[in-house]
């Protein structure tokens, strides 16, 4: 059993027990989340949304609040000298997933 919900303008795959990297959404560790799905599928048979099921639910919990790895951003023009060298670390809230109510 799966289904694919949306958070934060991405779309993800999730199953019972599954645990999510999204975007930083707001509330501490422990703080109850229920996304809504757009897709879902028991093995035999599928059911899309149009955008979304009625009446179905994903629900999960906050796991971590926390940021990614350092990416580098370096700004280079030739022959004029500039040069900018920045980094950035992108807060994202790790879910787990707790159960599927269709």
């Amino acid at each position: 059993m799966y289904a694919v919900v949306n958070s934060g303008g991405k779309q993800y795959r999730t199953q019972p027990g599954d645990t999510l990297r999204v975007e930083k959404l707001p509330g501490e560790v422990g703080t109850p989340v229920t996304f809504d799905v757009l897709m879902y599928s028991d093995g035999e048979t599928v059911r899309i949304g149009k955008p979304l099921l009625e009446n179905a639910t994903v629900h999960g919990h906050i796991v971590e609040q926390a940021k990614s790895p350092k990416v580098l951003v370096f700004k280079f023009k030739r022959r004029k000298g500039y040069r900018r060298r920045m980094g950035h670390r992108q807060p994202f809230s790790a879910v787990k997933i707790d159960r599927i109510e269709i």
